[in-house]
């Protein structure tokens, strides 16, 4: 008898921190440097309008006279934001990770951020999962 395959609730970062389109880069960057995060869901008033990640904030400042201080998230956000429910499983959810490179797929329930998946997450899960189906 197999069982049932788990759901992204398990293993994701519950209450993830955000950040409204209207803050600095700079801001961003000292959230996830005090949180030691990597990704930000992007909120225009309490709705999903983006995301930017580590990897965005750094390709930004590499180009020529940008002040962090006055690029807003805004500007260096992605739109295309991949988001699941919470009940979605887990092995989808992996897979559309792995099939577009994603880094992480924001949680969402009843049109509000709950939770981020990330790629970090997805190893804690695997882990989990080699240890308690496979050790048998």
């Amino acid at each position: 008898m197999s069982k049932a395959i788990p759901t992204v609730q398990k293993f994701m970062s519950v209450a993830p921190h955000t950040i409204g389109v209207e803050q600095t880069l700079a801001t961003a960057q000292r959230l996830m440097r005090e949180h030691t995060i990597r990704h930000l869901p992007v909120l225009q008033g309490n709705r999903l309008v983006g995301l930017i990640t580590e990897r965005d904030i750094q390709l930004v400042e590499t180009l020529k006279d940008v002040d962090p201080t006055a690029v807003t998230v805004e500007d260096a956000m992605v739109t295309n934001v991949y988001s699941v429910s919470p009940e979605a499983q887990l092995d989808e959810v992996v897979g559309e990770l792995a099939l577009h490179k994603y880094g992480s797929a924001v949680v969402m329930q009843n049109d509000k951020v709950v939770g981020i998946f990330t790629t970090v997450d997805a190893c804690k899960a695997l882990a989990n999962l080699l240890q308690t189906r496979l050790s048998h």
